[in-house]
Parts: C-alpha cells; sequence; structure tokens
C-alpha cells in the first residue's frame, strides 16, 4: 500500500505561467468550443499529436457540428478515421453525439458526471471538457500527468493500477485553480514538451525545477509500472 500522496499548492502558479507563455498553438485550442475538445481528446487517444491534426482539420471541415457527426452515415464516419485505428471511438462518439442531440438539444451536459456518463467518454476525457469548456475544477488525469506527478512527488505507487489514477486525482482535486482547464492543459503539455516519455526530460525547461524531486537526477525510476507479463506461447495442431 502506497504512502497518501500530497501536492502542495506552489505547484500551481509557476505552471500556469510557463503554459502562458510557451504552450503550443494547436487547431483545437483555436474557438474553443466543447465538441472541438471532444474530438481532439478522443482522436488523441494512442495517437501522436503531429499525426492527429490533418485528421482533427479534415474531421472539422466535414463534420463541423455535433449534430453532423450524429447524422452522419457510419460509411462516411469510417472513411474521416481511417488510419487512426480503434474504430470503436468513433462509433462511441456517434452514439455520444445522437445523446446530446436528442436529450441536451445538441449543447453538450455541462457537468462532469453527465460528461462522464456519455459512451465512450471516460474519467480524462470528461475531466478536460468538463474543466477546458465550463471551467469546472476537476483534474483530468492521463499518462502523461501521471508521469509528471511521479517524478515531482518520487511517486512509488504502480501508474499501472486504476487506484494510482484514483489516488492522483485526489491529490489534485483541492489544487484546482479557477483557470482549470488551462492547468489541465498545462500539465498534458508538460509531459508532452518537456517531461517526456521517452528520452532525456528538459528539466533546464521546467518550471517545476526546483521543487521536482528527481530535477536531474532519478527520472529514470519513476514513474512506477508494474512489468507486462510475458506471453506464454503454446503450439497447436
Amino acid at each position: 500500500m502506497s504512502d497518501k500522496l500530497v501536492l502542495q499548492s506552489d505547484i500551481v502558479a509557476p505552471l500556469l505561467l510557463w503554459y502562458g507563455a510557451s504552450h503550443r498553438d494547436l487547431p483545437w485550442r483555436q474557438s474553443v468550443s466543447c465538441y472541438r475538445v471532444w474530438v481532439s481528446e478522443i482522436m488523441l487517444q494512442q495517437t501522436r499529436v503531429e499525426a492527429v491534426i490533418p485528421y482533427f482539420e479534415r474531421f472539422m471541415r466535414e463534420l463541423p457540428t455535433i449534430d453532423k457527426l450524429a447524422y452522419a452515415n457510419e460509411d462516411v464516419l469510417l472513411k474521416l478515421w481511417e488510419g487512426l485505428g480503434y474504430y470503436n471511438r468513433i462509433r462511441n462518439m456517434q452514439k455520444a453525439a445522437v445523446i446530446v442531440c436528442e436529450r441536451y438539444g445538441g449543447s453538450f451536459p455541462s457537468t462532469y458526471e453527465e460528461i462522464l456518463a456519455l459512451p465512450g467518454i471516460g474519467s480524462y476525457t470528461a475531466g478536460a471538457i468538463a474543466s477546458i469548456c465550463f471551467d469546472r475544477p476537476v483534474p483530468a488525469v492521463d499518462g502523461n500527468v501521471m508521469r509528471i506527478i511521479a517524478r515531482l512527488a518520487r511517486y512509488e505507487a504502480d501508474i499501472k493500477k486504476e487506484r494510482t489514477k484514483k489516488e492522483i486525482r485526489a491529490a489534485l482535486l483541492p489544487l484546482m485553480p479557477k483557470e482549470s482547464g488551462a492547468f489541465n492543459q498545462a500539465m498534458m503539455e508538460l509531459g508532452a514538451t518537456v517531461c517526456l516519455p521517452n528520452g532525456v526530460p528538459h528539466c533546464e525547461k521546467c518550471p517545476w525545477q526546483s521543487i521536482c524531486a528527481c530535477a536531474h537526477e532519478g527520472w529514470q525510476e519513476y514513474p512506477k509500472k508494474s512489468a507486462a507479463r510475458k506471453r506464454r506461447i503454446e503450439k497447436r495442431t
């Protein structure tokens, strides 16, 4: 059992300042809407930002509004998604779009709980939409966020366990600032551009450099991750 994770409030201000000056200019951060944020977050699952951008732009040209997605022909959807893989994502998106149109009049629900209840939306995506679009003070915890928090606090818990994600979310919840959407995006950005998953992190560029427990050394050991189970090879005739 890991010790309870406690984070200090002094992580918030430097991260927001850094994000304001250093964030990437991505298409879904322009003309922000729930629909655009949602589509981008689903596309970004298992896919690099650079690969997503042309797909996102084409998707928005073809299906610019949620009702267009809700009532689009499946062949059109699959063609727009071709190359991104995990086709269940787009099928669930259409199911969610139909619910938003029929139950909420085409406007995204504004609470975390209502967003989480939509098909294909997990806690991370619900947190991202609720905070970015409605300023709800809820964390959005994905692999990037778990990595940077594990390094910041030398957190020993196994990030492959759902309990660890819940512990990190619980530790972030009381720290959520008024600019909750910017704070969540800043953590994602830090993990994607500075505190890298593969290769040496750019500690010299990090706004948490002076307070990070792993700054410059020891980062290789974090986050903790249990080894994948070995494949069992069976011979059959």
